[in-house]
């Protein structure tokens, strides 16, 4: 069996954006084989032996404290003087063995399966995915009770893990906060068992424990949800709110009462102004995926452009692209913190990219009635521009 993004998003369950996302925790048993095919043991060895990771990206933790990097690793020095840390493969075992937790950031950027669950995750949640790796040995927690600042979906891929959740004790905690979250109480509101298979999911602001307690080693990976808050709202309000002359215009330090009053209302009226227009949401939720970052890919060995070639195949690098119709009916493309206007012809072909996927040349240029030529000048655009990459179709 092998794993892809659209099985994880439909053991979510009808209901999750509407009764859990944002609200509780939500545990979905699953069966020993439901991650095959996603991440196994020989596939994280083959990225510590193949990868020259540094902290903190790669790093043992032990009790919420990583241990230093020469504990487990040795410098090497290249022939042009270049410092690198390889890993000494006993001492990492060792101290795993004695307690520590094994944490490989970002692994979806190294791994093409598990950056492919983040991709589905990412067009499924409208938001951005970081996917991280743990593995543990022992009973020994390599975090201590903690919360975090994003919601996460952890993924039991093997093993076990024991799981002390004990909810919230401040309602949607920033990393950057005006308060620290008080320490939770003493016994928590779940005590579970995650068995491989097993996913769960928990809201930002809950605390928890975790510890690979049942006697057996623990392979998870846990998916980070990028927050959008009302903070993040308010920020970009902010920026846009520039155009208007009164909120570009200096404070009325030494103005009278009347000219202080004045200014005040005429600020708080340009605001509410905004905050009441029902389509502000809309504006600012379509500004976030149009500058949604996008993913590396490059389109080797195509670098000087996109050859009319009917067996390539182009796919966006960013899953929350945006296109609509202007005024005057062109295709507006927004992706990647860029924007592109084509004519309405380019509007099927430019569907079909973003609703996901890879498409060959010369099914897009059918799709649009557009000669191959067009398709691939079109295409060569939005690799320039980052969004798009090109390959063999296989």
């Amino acid at each position: 069996m092998t794993t892809d993004a659209s099985t994880v998003v439909a053991h979510l369950g009808e209901d999750f954006l509407a009764q859990v996302f944002g609200r509780t925790y939500r545990h979905f048993p699953g069966e020993p084989g439901r991650f095959g095919g996603l991440l196994d043991w020989d596939g994280l060895n083959g990225l510590l032996t193949h990868h020259r990771l540094e902290p903190p990206r790669l790093r043992l933790a032990v009790d919420g404290e990583a241990l230093p990097q020469h504990a487990y690793s040795v410098p090497v020095t290249t022939r042009r003087n270049t410092v690198w840390h390889r890993l000494k493969p006993a001492e990492l075992h060792r101290h795993l063995a004695a307690g520590a937790t094994l944490v490989l950031d970002a692994i979806d950027e190294l791994h093409p399966g598990v950056g492919h669950l983040a991709r589905g995750l990412e067009r499924h949640l409208r938001t951005g995915i970081q996917v991280n790796a743990y593995a543990s040995w022992t009973p020994q927690e390599g975090f201590g009770v903690h919360w975090d600042d994003h919601d996460v979906l952890v993924l039991q891929l093997d093993g076990a893990k024991r799981w002390r959740i004990y909810g919230a004790t401040r309602q949607a905690p920033l990393h950057r906060d005006t308060d620290v979250p008080e320490a939770p109480p003493g016994e928590p509101l779940v005590d579970m068992v995650l068995n491989a298979g097993d996913m769960l999911y928990l809201p930002r602001g809950w605390w928890h424990a975790v510890a690979a307690s049942e006697g057996v080693h623990s392979l998870h990976l846990t998916c980070g949800m990028q927050t959008t808050t009302g903070a993040d709202l308010l920020q970009w309000l902010s920026e846009d709110l520039r155009r208007e002359a009164a909120v570009r215009s200096d404070l009325p330090r030494f103005g009278t009462a009347q000219e202080r009053a004045d200014f005040m209302r005429s600020l708080g009226g340009l605001v509410m102004k905004e905050l009441d227009d029902g389509m502000l949401l809309d504006r600012f939720l379509a500004m976030r995926d149009a500058t949604e970052r996008a993913r590396l890919v490059p389109s080797l060995p195509f670098i000087e452009g996109v050859p009319p070639d009917p067996a390539l195949a182009v796919r966006l690098v960013t899953v929350r692209a945006r296109l609509h119709t202007d005024t005057e009916g062109n295709a507006v493309l927004t992706a990647g913190r860029e924007e592109w206007t084509f004519a309405p012809q380019a509007a099927p072909l430019l569907a079909l990219l973003v609703d996901g996927g890879r498409h060959r040349l010369d099914a897009l240029a059918q799709a649009a009635g557009l000669r191959l030529g067009q398709v691939a000048q079109l295409v060569s655009e939005l690799v320039d521009g980052e969004v798009a990459a090109v390959g063999r179709a296989g």
